[in-house]
């Protein structure tokens, strides 16, 4: 029930901010006029970037899963990383994917422990990723965020934006800081059984143990990361070309690394409406770009995004995993997950 609660209310936040940002007729006529000049030859070349993004993520957990000794011939990896990839942009969370993603390659394979660490270190290593190109190029224009004047119709900010991306960064880096000093102490053995995140701390545990010994794979890893955050910036450094929006390339990475770390919350489905808000802010004001063609590159770099993503819903269409003649509901796929999650546990 929870659960659906919390699905309702996102889909609420996604109605709710689009209505805010598409209500003024003016500006949805100087979209449209927009898409109508707009350079498409940009967006096919969007759509190359992206096609980047998902190689280097494909083979960034591709060595994850050869360090785990977990031998899966490319394309299929990479069918299964284009499903997860495909339901991480439209369920509600962004960790749907996750699960999915889990249950497959579990399927696939006896080493299920060693699967299922593949799949967290895949997405903490990326979360690793994106802190350091966050902090890299946040700190280039700081003084360039920090100061530029709030927009005079918008309850946003730049400088709020740059508050909220430095709790969440201040969050994941203690986070990380504490799992490192956890796992490296062995303190995880102390929590009680009922701890919440114990049984994720101990897989946490484990893969850091692995991964740190297998530390030239595991560095591999962390640059096909490093790629793949570049190739999604550069995605949409491409939609903005395409509607002749003048914007330099150092100002217009800085303002990714913000959009693409809060919309990673799950306030609204796959981030609609709060992309285009935030853009819109500090596209606006930071790189002079008109508000309608600002919303205009959210909507359509998200667009270019889902549509490549989408040959992961086609493939999961056909696919059935080994040992199964029917498609599974994603509450099996979490239960098998969790059930996984606490035999690690115990055997710990």
């Amino acid at each position: 029930m929870k659960k659906i609660l919390i699905t309702v209310l996102q889909i609420a936040v996604t109605v709710g901010m689009l209505i805010w940002v598409f209500h003024d007729p003016n500006q949805r006529a100087k979209m449209a006029e927009a898409l109508s000049k707009a350079d498409y030859g940009w967006i096919g070349l969007a759509m190359i970037a992206y096609f980047v993004v998902e190689a280097a993520a494909a083979a960034r957990w591709q060595i994850l899963l050869r360090v785990q000794k977990i031998q899966l011939s490319l394309w299929r990896v990479s069918g299964l990383f284009l499903i997860g990839m495909f339901y991480n942009q439209i369920l509600p969370g962004g960790t749907a994917g996750d699960i999915i993603k889990s249950y497959l390659i579990l399927k696939e394979t006896e080493k299920k422990a060693g699967a299922l660490l593949a799949v967290v270190f895949d997405r903490l290593i990326g979360l690793v990723a994106l802190v350091v190109i966050t902090v890299t190029l946040v700190s280039l224009r700081f003084d360039l965020l920090w100061r530029t004047p709030p927009p005079p119709d918008s309850e946003l900010t730049p400088r709020l934006l740059v508050i909220v991306l430095l709790i969440l960064l201040g969050s994941s880096v203690t986070g990380l800081l504490a799992s490192f000093i956890i796992s490296g102490f062995n303190l995880f053995r102390w929590l009680p059984h009922k701890f919440p995140g114990r049984e994720k701390l101990i897989e946490i545990s484990a893969a850091y143990h692995l991964y740190a010994r297998h530390w030239i794979a595991t560095s591999m890893a962390f640059c096909a990361s490093l790629i793949a955050h570049i190739a999604t910036f550069t995605t949409f450094f491409c939609v903005a070309l395409a509607f002749h929006a003048h914007v330099k390339l150092l100002d217009f990475f800085a303002v990714l690394p913000i959009e693409r770390t809060i919309t990673a919350l799950p306030i609204s489905v796959a981030g609609v409406g709060l992309r285009e808000k935030i853009l819109q802010v500090l596209l606006n004001n930071l790189c002079h770009v008109d508000v309608p063609v600002a919303k205009l590159i959210g909507t359509m770099g998200f667009l270019v995004i889902f549509l490549c993503c989408l040959p992961g819903g086609i493939v999961y269409f056909f696919y059935k995993p080994s040992g199964e003649t029917r498609h599974v509901r994603m509450r099996e796929m979490q239960t098998d997950v969790a059930t996984l999650e606490h035999e690690i546990s115990e055997a710990e």
